[in-house]
């Protein structure tokens, strides 16, 4: 398809889902006192970069809530073509530097006020190479869904999961769910901590229409691009149930303050392992890079978790992910 038509119609979709889920997150917030809305911060970088930064704060329900679009155009620099290559092994379509490519994602981190409320990522994202024409060569996508409970809910994880299976199961079979759950606890995990950053869900990248899973011979969806803009569509559908039953939990300072190291571990993988954020660092729009982090975070000398306690519950499942589903 021409790459205009292409890149807009999946534009349009990025723009309308960010709308979409910043409407379900106000409406779980409610309106009067202590509700919450997203303010808004459009971006321009030249002619190559636009986006829009929503960011909720000091909510009734979510403390920090953002929801990203960026849309992005140019060339690949030697770096970014040699990154691709190597995680997409042998693809369809060569990568090399200098080739022209458009690109356009939406991303989501809602970190709640009450500690019994996990924190929700997720993102939907297409990356196009285009020819001198403009015509788009070739198209994968990416996203995904994830959970970080700083207590654990075992029933709040099933159904987080089961959520995710059902998706997977309608567009790709049975097969697919436990590939993107793998792939999922694979990619967010600490080294350096031996511990995964949260329960898991689903992620997957450079998915390409008509063609497996790139660098691998593993299951892959039907239709790339419908599955993910499923995904785009059940990020908050599958996390909101869990919100509104824990939301109003007691907790207290002990509470409070093992979710501000607990999120300390979340910052530790994004600066440290993610690749986008990582990515965005050399030369990015900071604010909107960061905006993922938590605004309340604690790190502790040497802490440690009291046996049998339900620090170490949720530890241990970070240390030795389960299957929920």
């Amino acid at each position: 398809p021409p790459a205009a038509a292409s890149a807009a119609s999946w534009e349009e979709y990025c723009w309308g889902l960010q709308a979409a889920l910043c409407a379900q997150a106000e409406a779980l917030e409610g309106e009067g006192p202590g509700g919450a809305a997203f303010a808004r911060d459009p971006w321009e970088r030249g002619e190559s970069a636009r986006g829009l930064t929503r960011v909720l704060q000091g909510g009734r329900v979510l403390e920090k809530a953002a929801v990203n679009v960026s849309v992005v155009e140019g060339r690949l620099t030697a770096a970014r073509a040699e990154a691709m290559r190597q995680r997409r092994g042998e693809g369809s379509c060569a990568v090399e530097e200098g080739a022209a490519y458009a690109a356009a994602a939406v991303s989501i981190v809602f970190h709640a006020r009450n500690p019994h409320v996990p924190t929700l990522r997720g993102d939907v994202r297409r990356m196009a190479l285009l020819d001198e024409r403009g015509g788009v060569r070739s198209e994968w996508f990416g996203g995904g869904a994830d959970l970080t409970p700083a207590y654990l809910e075992e029933g709040d994880c099933r159904e987080f999961h089961r959520f995710w299976s059902d998706a997977c199961g309608a567009h790709g079979g049975p097969e697919l769910y436990p590939a993107l759950k793998r792939q999922c606890d694979d990619y967010f995990y600490i080294p350096a901590r031996r511990e995964h950053r949260g329960v898991g869900g689903v992620f997957f990248d450079d998915l390409e229409p008509g063609a497996p899973a790139a660098g691998s011979a593993g299951p892959a969806p039907d239709d790339p691009e419908a599955f993910a803009r499923a995904v785009g569509a059940g990020l908050v559908d599958s996390w909101e149930g869990i919100a509104r039953r824990r939301a109003a939990t007691p907790f207290g300072e002990r509470e409070r303050h093992w979710q501000c190291l607990r999120r300390g571990r979340y910052v530790e993988f994004n600066l440290l392992y993610d690749r986008g954020v990582r990515f965005g660092l050399d030369g990015g729009r900071i604010e909107s890079i960061m905006v993922s982090a938590p605004p309340q975070v604690a790190w502790d000398y040497m802490a440690e978790v009291r046996p049998g306690s339900p620090e170490e519950a949720v530890t241990q499942v970070l240390q030795n992910p389960r299957d929920w589903a």
